[in-house]
């Protein structure tokens, strides 16, 4: 029996050996119609591909280069692989019988195992790059690392560790809480701490709000935020600050945030200096309508579904006016737990608010770029960028539905989905 598994053993080793010389070669790889966010979508396209970078976008034969691999995949879609700007990829629920999403409680190592599904969905969905925004015991970091080595399949990740929050009831837990903080000099520390972890975000936790809880009550002051914004900027890195309700939102304008998240009924004055500095507005519209409909699940009442909707209603009046006021849009699903494969609903309020299909999938893609500081590496396809290419049925800029049919993804020249 060890000699037979140490066959298959050597020949799954072979296999991979095989595949990862082929991925190593260059790749001409064909779509009916290709959304580049570059002008005008391509007819007939040729996107050539060497490692994980594009070297070439053609049209027709005549863009394919001797003497390599075509993968046709027309008539289908493409273009750049999409961002999600704002998920918790390490909530994973191991369903143990008894339990709900928020209160199972599970080693972080069987997390991270867990997660590798929320990894798979994500890409299955187009999204090939994510922002995550708050993990504990550095799950989130593990993930970043066990991705990019390659010994797990998921999303390119940009991550924030934990997010800074101020102090509440005492944990159950003996260990201390190394993302607590209370006034400046603590959130200077716990800031500090996160970006010596190898954090790409500080996030901060600006008000109340999470699952059933829509309050929104500013819990950190604009000196704390302005700590928080310091300490991310000296190390080159950027500020993301959580917030339900408006009065979080105008202290991290005025703190110097790069992206304010989820707020609702945000003054104009607020919104028009987030257009005038370039901040973002990640919306999370849809992270509340998943809630409601799976209040099962998370064993929400009555009273917590009507609530939650209330607040949909009030996120997409809020984003409605950001998007006439020329703020800045990424698109964000705060995906957690059973939520990983609906990352992309959320381009659906981004047109209800007033976008147009294409403007929506330009959040997703381009603009999710811009926040992450990866503009033209991210977002795009051109020559010079990651080979991060999604096919799915239909034109999704014309209707979006269209992304509800990936067919296809490719990250960093490698094949991760394909179900043609």
């Amino acid at each position: 029996m060890r000699r037979k598994a140490g066959i298959v053993a050597a020949l799954a080793l072979a296999v991979w050996g095989l595949a990862a010389a082929a991925a190593a070669d260059p790749v001409a790889v064909r779509f009916g119609r290709l959304i580049t966010e570059h002008g005008s979508p391509v007819i007939d396209a040729v996107v050539v591909v060497d490692g994980d970078k594009i070297v070439s976008v053609g049209a027709g034969a005549q863009a394919l280069p001797k003497g390599v691999a075509v993968v046709d995949l027309r008539p289908l879609t493409g273009l750049p692989g999409m961002i999600d700007a704002h998920v918790h990829m390490a909530y994973a629920w191991g369903r143990t019988p008894g339990t709900r999403p928020w209160t199972e409680r599970l080693p972080t190592a069987v997390t991270v195992f867990l997660a590798q599904d929320n990894a798979r969905r994500t890409l299955e969905t187009g999204v090939t790059t994510v922002r995550d925004l708050g993990a504990g015991d550095g799950a989130s970091f593990a993930l970043r690392a066990l991705i990019d080595r390659g010994a797990m399949i998921g999303p390119r990740m940009f991550v924030a560790g934990c997010g800074l929050h101020v102090s509440g009831p005492p944990s159950p837990s003996a260990s201390p809480d190394p993302c607590r903080a209370d006034g400046p000099a603590e959130v200077l520390r716990a800031a500090r701490g996160q970006l010596a972890a190898g954090a790409d975000w500080v996030k901060m936790f600006g008000s109340s709000g999470s699952g059933e809880d829509v309050t929104g009550f500013e819990t950190f002051g604009l000196e704390e935020m302005q700590a928080a914004a310091a300490a991310a900027h000296r190390a080159g890195k950027k500020l993301a600050v959580h917030s339900y309700g408006p009065d979080g939102a105008r202290d991290a304008v005025k703190a110097g945030a790069d992206s304010v998240e989820h707020a609702v009924d945000v003054d104009d004055a607020t919104l028009t200096e987030m257009a005038r500095r370039g901040i973002f507005y990640v919306p999370t519209v849809d992270h509340n309508r998943y809630y409601a409909d799976h209040a099962a699940e998370y064993g929400y009442d009555a009273a917590a579904v009507e609530g939650l909707r209330a607040y949909v209603a009030r996120n997409l009046a809020t984003l409605r006016r950001a998007v006439a006021l020329h703020v800045r849009i990424a698109m964000g699903s705060d995906a957690v737990f059973s939520g990983f494969g609906e990352n992309t609903e959320e381009l659906g309020w981004f047109v209800k608010a007033g976008m147009t299909p294409a403007e929506a999938l330009a959040a997703a893609t381009a603009g999710g770029a811009d926040l992450l500081g990866k503009s033209g590496a991210l977002g795009v396809v051109a020559p010079g960028a990651f080979a991060d290419l999604v096919a799915v049925d239909g034109d999704p800029e014309r209707d979006l539905a269209a992304l509800r049919q990936v067919r296809w993804v490719m990250k960093a020249g490698k094949v991760v989905v394909d179900k043609r």
